[in-house]
């Protein structure tokens, strides 16, 4: 990982400066001294935090507890939750945490009174939902393994088979009982996102848990491979949820990147025409408004069942659907750790597009410079 992230020089003191002395007697960095190391201690176990009542999600806790300085590692679990706490809080602030904590409380409420109707779609079986091609790829787990069933037509676009047509079935059908009882018992739901005015989040009626196998199971192992530069062996958080196009529906979609480091994007069906999915390159924050290359255009016409998995931060959008009801499942995976590292980062070259082009500049009229200079020298000695 490229940028001014560096692993801490050891302490001279012990690793007793700039830290308070735990109950346990460990030293627990104090919050003005609070950063996660660049490369996570493999060796550590980290512990459960399942049974307690926490802001983020315990698999997120979990996840950061490898990149724990070392002198965190050995404190109380207490102490380790204060502090992962702290650094997670810096990305939420007071009035977002208010958010927050309204919406899980809407979320539970939901949750007691809606009666699914296909309750099988809660707890993953993965030999009923997926296509045995992407199984066997997913139990070799290996990048030859996940390429042999993948296409890439566009760099950082990856096409496979993946879902069993009576899984998205099912799915469709549990989507649309979700929405009729919404529209019976006039609750009003909240949308999956701000530019999609139709669709469900699927994690609001039930489905968080399936979907967090669905990610560490499944969209990890590949995006660990394909995509280990935005975080893709990190993946802890996912926002997942069901677009619908077509008439009465959302028509289109905007040019835009999306809250992910990993986009998961399956088609669930129906019958419709149009709906493409537009590529136009991929970009950090600094660059997301530049101009596109002729070799970063690409569109995506969608299969039922097949997936697309792309970094969060290519841009894209969709096409007008023409006719009939097109239904997309969504899955963003998000990883606390990289969003954690990316602030020491300056030079995203290794996947935003123009940061290459830029350095690839620079090289370049570096090269010249030097070749300008020799010949210069040259030319003196010549003299």
């Amino acid at each position: 990982m490229s940028g001014d992230c560096r692993e801490q020089a050891p302490d001279t003191d012990g690793g007793r400066s700039g830290g308070i002395v735990s109950g346990s007697g460990a030293v627990t960095p104090t919050v003005s001294n609070q950063r996660l190391w660049l490369n996570p201690n493999k060796k550590h176990k980290p512990e459960s935090y399942e049974d307690l009542q926490l802001d983020f999600a315990p698999s997120i806790f979990s996840s950061l507890e490898q990149y724990l300085p070392p002198s965190m590692l050995g404190v109380s679990r207490d102490d380790k939750v204060k502090f992962m706490r702290e650094i997670l809080l810096k990305y939420l602030p007071h009035g977002e945490r208010h958010r927050v904590q309204r919406h899980r409380e809407y979320r539970q409420k939901i949750i007691s009174n809606y009666q699914p109707l296909h309750r099988e779609l809660y707890t993953i079986h993965p030999e009923a939902f997926f296509v045995s091609s992407f199984l066997k790829a997913i139990n070799d787990n290996g990048e030859e393994s996940f390429r042999s069933i993948m296409s890439e037509p566009s760099p950082g676009v990856f096409t496979f088979e993946m879902l069993q047509p009576r899984f998205c079935e099912l799915l469709v059908s549990e989507v649309e009982n979700f929405s009729k009882w919404v529209n019976e018992a006039k609750v009003r739901i909240m949308r999956p996102n701000t530019m999609n005015r139709h669709g469900a989040v699927l994690d609001d009626f039930g489905l968080e848990t399936m979907l967090d196998k669905l990610m560490e199971g499944f969209i990890r192992p590949i995006s660990k491979v394909l995509f280990p530069e935005v975080g893709g062996s990190t993946l802890d958080s996912h926002h997942g949820f069901v677009v619908e196009y077509g008439e009465d529906r959302d028509v289109d979609l905007g040019f835009h990147v999306d809250d992910s480091e990993v986009t998961l994007n399956v088609c669930l069906g129906k019958q419709f025409s149009g709906g493409q999915l537009f590529f136009r390159g991929t970009r950090c924050d600094k660059h997301v408004n530049t101009g596109t290359q002729s070799e970063e255009i690409f569109e995506y016409s969608h299969i039922p069942g097949r997936a697309v998995l792309h970094r969060g931060r290519h841009r894209h959008g969709a096409r007008a659907t023409t006719s009939g009801h097109r239904i997309n499942l969504l899955l963003w995976c998000r990883s606390s750790v990289y969003r954690e590292m990316k602030k020491y980062q300056r030079d995203f070259s290794s996947w935003c597009g123009e940061c290459f082009r830029e350095k690839k500049e620079r090289q370049q009229l570096s090269v010249a410079a030097i070749k300008l200079e020799l010949l210069r020298r040259e030319g003196e000695s010549v003299t």
